[in-house]
């Protein structure tokens, strides 16, 4: 009779494991909402990241072209003529041995871009200088760049409008 008892004891029931396993699902479906979310203020993150740093080296090869050290046309708003000279570099003017003057090593990616295949450069809608100040065209220059996600963020503010 003790082995019978002692025996029995040892595992689970079925009804157990079954309650168990709903536990888990119910914990894993709580969890699941909170990964996504997760993932997106990651990307909304990255997406503020790539901004500022997209901008700031355009801002400073239109700090360089004032200063003489990038050729330009008279008519030229010293913005460069797309987002890949950031990278690809300018030949400096004040530089005696011809140095060029480069702005970024790499473009970033847009991570909200629905894009998969797609050249960095190519993710980005960009804004010439000479565009109306009501709509985002593209043009000579590059003097301003955005999002191509047209969707509303955390903050309640479309992508292409950060």
């Amino acid at each position: 009779m003790m082995a019978a008892t002692h025996a029995r004891s040892r595992g689970f029931t079925l009804i157990e494991l079954l309650v168990a396993l709903s536990l888990l699902a119910l914990l894993a479906s709580v969890a699941m909402p909170l990964t996504d979310l997760v993932k997106r203020r990651s990307d909304e993150a990255e997406l503020r990241r790539s901004l500022i740093v997209l901008r700031s080296a355009l801002d400073a090869y239109k700090r360089a072209a004032d200063a003489g050290r990038i050729e330009r046309s008279i008519d030229a708003s010293g913005y460069p003529p797309d987002l890949r000279a950031l990278v690809d570099g300018v030949e400096d003017r004040k530089s005696p041995n011809g140095a060029k003057l480069f702005f970024l090593r790499k473009i970033p990616v847009d991570p909200m871009c629905e894009c998969s295949g797609r050249a960095p450069e190519d993710m980005w809608e960009t804004r010439s200088y000479a565009s109306d100040p009501e709509s985002f065209s593209s043009g000579a220059d590059v003097f301003d760049i955005r999002s191509t996600n047209r969707k509303e963020g955390l903050n309640g503010i479309q992508y292409n409008h950060w």
